[in-house]
């Protein structure tokens, strides 16, 4: 997810662009694709606990494009700031093509989070290390420096999209 702002009617508005999606499961990867936009892709992200660290890695086929850690319930954070983040929109580009290659669908889609339930949220020293890969180019967008990390458990419901920009009309 890449913060972004969103010019409007209101004014500037704050949010996230979901850049890429990795998921281990079919049906989730084609409704999330189809219905919302996601960008989303078959591969393995594994999420664990190694006695005081929280580890992720993320592997396209056998090859390791991604691995995160961060210390496991470091310092407890504030509820106010984390349900603030999670309200605020998030956007994906919808982009299906026609059977001639040409776009048939291109969208700047909306969408919330509801019913949120933070459980519990903390923060803590992190890592991240990328490698490149053809067709999972997490690299591409090369992290300079880790400025914060965020762990957080929640019980939350994806709401219905909303268009907030055809390109095509």
């Amino acid at each position: 997810m890449i913060p972004v702002q969103l010019r409007t009617a209101k004014g500037l508005e704050k949010g996230a662009y979901v850049h890429a999606m990795y998921l281990n499961d079919h049906p989730p990867i084609a409704g999330g694709r189809e219905l919302w936009g996601f960008p989303k892709k078959l591969a393995t992200p594994r999420f664990g606990y190694e006695t005081d660290v929280i580890v992720g890695t993320l592997d396209y086929g056998a090859v390791r494009v991604a691995t995160a850690t961060m210390g496991f319930k470091h310092r407890t954070l504030e509820h106010g700031p984390i349900l603030d983040a999670i309200a605020q929109p998030n956007f994906l580009l919808k982009i299906i093509p026609h059977v001639d290659g040409t776009a048939r669908i291109c969208e700047l889609v909306r969408y919330h989070m509801v019913d949120v339930q933070l459980k519990g949220a903390w923060t803590g020293p992190g890592s991240l290390e990328l490698h490149p890969h053809a067709l999972a180019p997490v690299a591409q967008l090369p992290v300079l420096e880790v400025l914060s990390t965020v762990h957080y458990i929640a019980d939350m419901t994806l709401a219905l999209g909303t268009v907030e920009l055809d390109y095509l009309k």
